[in-house]
């Protein structure tokens, strides 16, 4: 059989070299089975599909932790900044000189004159154009209101709104620009034992920080509504800042037009003079408004309104100011 009769598929016969014999070795005696063609190995589906799933998982998770790598560096960095919200830096959050260093530049001396002669308070920049909270009963019945910022500078204010219910004031400097702000807190969040600053005035000391803590919540402190009982007015080397608590007077008489609010009580030391600074959390945000305090009195017939703080002030919510704040700005308080 020649190659060219030879069937497709049969192997090739094995050449002769000439001596009419087939060349060694002979053919086998069997078809072998050709080898199958060559084909990429198929992977079942469902594995494939758990090899995805995993690799997600991982991606996921290293997504996550790249995540938070990210966020910490954050942090870090913001490390160096100051608490969202107010000028207190990350590094002196939460101590006494951090929270005085941020907020003293927003703390200002008021002075009113009226027919009853000269009140001494305090009060806190809210706006960089010198709308300025204090209490009602630190302006009440002014003629001209002089203030002076932390800096020496001092200002003409004008009165913009009272509400001697909650015995709030607003008033507005004169020609202000740029000041230092202060942010008003959330009086909500704040607990007994809760550690504060208080920022004022007393005696005309501008400035003054002192410290303490929360001692109680939801305090009745009653004040006087009209200016002749109410202002701290300078008489005989004193003054006077009455006010009732638990049913007693002290400080003086309030007289009979009154008004009672709910208070923060504070044992941070409060002299006359502190009646509209800021009491101020740890975080640099204002709680409260300082309002009253109890002097214990020197022997009867000094002529003098006190011996000083003896740790039981009082202080007006940030809460109840900002539900008044519009009131105030548009003038139409009590």
């Amino acid at each position: 059989m020649t190659e060219s009769q030879r069937p497709s598929g049969e192997y090739p016969m094995y050449p002769s070299y000439g001596t009419g014999e087939t060349a060694y070795p002979p053919p086998p005696s069997y078809q072998p089975d050709r080898p199958a063609p060559h084909r990429r190995a198929r992977r079942p589906v469902a594995l494939l599909a758990a090899v995805a799933i995993a690799a997600a998982v991982v991606g996921g998770g290293t997504a996550t932790v790249i995540g938070r790598l990210t966020d910490d560096g954050a942090a870090t960095a913001a490390g160096s900044g100051v608490v969202k919200g107010t000028t207190v830096s990350q590094t002196s959050k939460g101590t006494v000189a951090g929270v005085a260093a941020a907020l003293a530049p927003a703390i200002v001396e008021i002075g009113a004159t009226s027919t009853s002669g000269q009140s001494t308070g305090s009060g806190v920049v809210i706006t960089a154009d010198g709308e300025i909270v204090t209490n009602n009963h630190v302006i009440a019945g002014a003629s001209q209101i002089e203030v002076t910022l932390s800096t020496g500078k001092k200002y003409t204010a004008d009165v913009v709104g009272t509400d001697a219910d909650k015995d709030l004031a607003l008033i507005k400097l004169r020609g202000a620009s740029g000041l230092k702000t202060a942010t008003l807190g959330d009086s909500s969040k704040v607990a007994v034992g809760d550690q504060v600053v208080a920022i004022g005035s007393p005696e005309g000391l501008t400035g003054t920080v002192t410290s303490g803590i929360v001692s109680a919540l939801d305090r009745d402190v009653t004040v006087a509504k009209d200016g002749d009982s109410g202002q701290e007015q300078q008489q005989d080397g004193g003054r006077q800042w009455p006010f009732e608590f638990g049913g007693q007077q002290f400080n003086g008489s309030t007289g009979e037009s009154t008004t009672t609010y709910k208070a923060i009580q504070t044992d941070a030391s409060l002299n006359p003079g502190n009646s509209g600074g800021a009491l101020i959390d740890m975080n640099g945000e204002i709680i409260g408004i300082n309002s009253a305090m109890y002097s214990a009195s020197n022997a009867a017939g000094s002529g003098s309104s006190g011996a000083g703080s003896v740790g039981l002030g009082f202080a007006i919510p940030v809460n109840t100011l900002k539900a008044d704040l519009d009131t105030l700005r548009a003038g139409h308080g009590s």
